[in-house]
């Protein structure tokens, strides 16, 4: 492994680069990173570096967010069949017909999607800011909200909007069931159950906190609790540790793995670097449409 991340090293300076690595991603992988975090979040800091090459540590949508903000840089993502489920529920023809059927709704959309169906959207959003972001809109708009069914029902909860949702859900979220917390909870009773909105709603009602990835990292940090179940993707317990060593952190369910998440390894960043692999673009005429929302997403929410 040494030798795989002294490789990593020399040839990021030599082409100029930045690695990119989502709070799922193996651990070893997040350790080697110059930024961890959400798949936004990362994309928006690699914009704003002077790296020529990025390469994201990730999954397709992720990659393509990067090149939607970044059409200069190159993008690249070390394994190209790394895809996301959820994100390949809803096309962008589907979606043009869903906005037929509703002429005058606005269409939000999450961000773990394709850049197609980002360009059919009015507006993006995050799981950290999609309530404030739904709440900020006009009160006599219908809303479409993609893909996430979950995520939208989470949303429609804390806002009181009627939200016309997708039928899309996360595989790895919907792993974790509702006995897996009341199990947890029985052997950890003391312990602060954080979930992903992305879980299923009876998970979600047994839960104390519902958080984005970003947002668990910093409860945990702040918290003067002990133990915490930790109902989403595996991996982010590796940076939940790391920062926060005398606490903790239990899986709700070790089913909960994300396999696409899992495809990066130490050996395909350096192959993707040797030799400029895989290379991630978005058309010209969807990037620019794509943008567009999530630039309406930062003109109302510039601090999320």
């Amino acid at each position: 492994m040494k030798k795989l991340v002294e490789n990593i090293e020399r040839l990021k300076q030599q082409h100029n680069a930045v690695i990119l690595a989502h709070n799922y991603q193996p651990g070893e992988i997040q350790d080697i990173a110059d930024f961890s975090g959400d798949s936004l979040g990362l994309s928006i800091k690699a914009a704003q570096t002077e790296a020529e090459v990025i390469v994201f540590c990730g999954v397709q949508f992720m990659a393509e967010t990067a090149a939607i903000l970044s059409p200069e840089k190159t993008v690249l993502l070390p394994d190209k069949s790394a895809g996301c489920p959820m994100a390949d529920m809803i096309t962008a023809e589907q979606l043009r017909k869903l906005k037929q059927e509703h002429p005058d709704a606005l269409v939000v959309c999450y961000v773990n999607s394709t850049a197609e169906v980002k360009a059919e959207s009015d507006y993006c959003c995050t799981s950290a800011n999609a309530v404030e972001l739904v709440s900020s809109l006009p009160k006599d708009r219908q809303i479409i909200f993609v893909p996430d069914q979950h995520l939208g029902r989470f949303v429609a909860d804390r806002t009181g909007r009627d939200l016309i949702l997708w039928p899309g859900y996360c595989i790895t979220h919907v792993m974790i069931t509702e006995d897996d917390i009341k199990t947890a909870k029985a052997k950890y009773p003391d312990a602060i159950v954080m979930a992903h909105p992305e879980c299923s709603e009876p998970v979600k009602e047994l839960s104390d906190e519902l958080l984005s990835t970003g947002q668990m990292l910093k409860f945990a940090a702040d918290s003067t609790a002990k133990q915490f179940i930790i109902a989403t993707e595996m991996g982010i317990i590796h940076t939940l540790k790391k920062q926060n060593p005398k606490a903790e952190f239990i899986p709700a369910s070790n089913r909960a793995i994300c396999h696409n998440m899992k495809k990066i390894t130490l050996e395909k960043i350096v192959w993707a670097l040797e030799d400029m692999q895989y290379k991630i673009s978005v058309p010209e005429v969807i990037r620019e449409k794509a943008k567009i929302a999530l630039d309406k997403m930062v003109e109302i929410l510039p601090a999320k």
